[in-house]
């Protein structure tokens, strides 16, 4: 049974609830209003792809995805950039359905393919990832510069 689907403005009081938890996951302050904020700019502007996975009408989970392009394969990649699902209900296959989705969009929009980055930390990601036919791709190296 499929417990995956697009998100939609009618999903943000939840889906913001579970962004604010996905940002303290990572070490940021709670603000679900600005969550919910954010949200909402990316879906009325068509900035991202956001998926979210449901268990009993309520949200549980979410995969956001951002489009880039690449010029030598003249074709858009997607970066996975946020994959987070409650820990209540961690374990149950909601993560890989929203890799599917993920991976669904992808075919669906003729694109390359889907990058995404990891901790080397991030034990559950660096299992998760492989299991779902991700490969660690070494042949570059990633440099970030930064505005303070």
């Amino acid at each position: 049974m499929k417990n995956t689907r697009k998100a939609t403005l009618q999903d943000l009081p939840q889906l913001a609830e579970l962004f604010d938890q996905y940002r303290i996951f990572y070490h940021k302050e709670s603000d679900i209003s600005a969550s919910e904020d954010f949200l909402k700019e990316r879906i009325k502007n068509k900035d991202s792809e956001i998926f979210v996975a449901e268990s009993k009408d309520h949200l549980v989970g979410f995969v956001q995805l951002y489009p880039l392009f690449s010029s030598t394969r003249m074709k858009r990649y997607w970066l996975l950039n946020d994959l987070f699902v409650n820990e209540n209900y961690r374990g149950k296959g909601f993560s890989k359905e929203l890799i599917e989705e993920a991976k669904e969009l992808a075919k669906s929009t003729n694109s390359a393919g889907i990058l995404l980055e990891t901790g080397k930390s991030n034990d559950i990601g660096n299992k998760l990832y492989p299991s779902c036919g991700f490969e660690i791709y070494d042949e570059v190296n990633f440099y970030e510069w930064k505005i303070s």
